[in-house]
Formats: C-alpha cells, sequence, structure tokens
C-alpha cells in the first residue's frame, strides 16, 4: 500500500527542514498548499495516527530560531503541483531541487 499525499506531505517537511537546518537557516517560514499539514502541525495531537511524524517535526522546529508553516494556495503554487501531477504518470521517481535560495523571515531589528 502507497503513502497518502498527505502522508507524503508530513513526510516531505522533516526533510525540507534538517536540509534548512544543515544550511544554517535558523528562521524560515515553509509554505504548502496542504491545508491540513498546516493544522496537523499547529495541534498535533489532534491527529495520533501521525504522532511519530508530528513528533520529528517537533524536534527539528525546536532547533529554529523562528518557525512557522503557512499555507499558500493551490493556484498561487503552481510549479509544485505541476510536478506533483506531472510525476503520478511518470513509471520512475521525479526529483526537483530549486535553485532559488529560500527565503527567510528578516532578522529582528
Amino acid at each position: 500500500m502507497g503513502l497518502s499525499p498527505l502522508q507524503t506531505e508530513l513526510e516531505a517537511l522533516p526533510w525540507a527542514m534538517q536540509s534548512m537546518l544543515v544550511h544554517n537557516k535558523r528562521r524560515m517560514n515553509f509554505q504548502t498548499d496542504c491545508a491540513d499539514l498546516v493544522k496537523m502541525v499547529s495541534r498535533p495531537k489532534e491527529w495520533p495516527a501521525f504522532e511519530n511524524l508530528l513528533a520529528e517535526v517537533e524536534k527539528y522546529k525546536r532547533q529554529f530560531q523562528a518557525f512557522s508553516l503557512t499555507h499558500i494556495p493551490r493556484t498561487k503554487n503552481t510549479k509544485a503541483d505541476k510536478l506533483a501531477w506531472n510525476s503520478r504518470d511518470q513509471p520512475y521517481d521525479v526529483y526537483y531541487i530549486n535553485s532559488v535560495p529560500p527565503v527567510s523571515l528578516p532578522e529582528p531589528l
């Protein structure tokens, strides 16, 4: 049995968080078009089936000076949406690494 789309979103978040921490990015705003992922991270106790993955997210969250996860509409996330849909038709894994550095939160004054 494969992963659900929601579980796939949740599996990707700790990977992204760890990747930013490795590059010493300690102030991050992660964005997702998955509203349930934002709910899961903000209220993990309401999602007991994902307890282990959410504990991993919490572990990484504590390592950031500033962390946020915000929902963006799918219409504003067209590149990721297109990649996701196109990858479903491929008989092999699809990887995409964005060459644009992530936008960090502004430094406090």
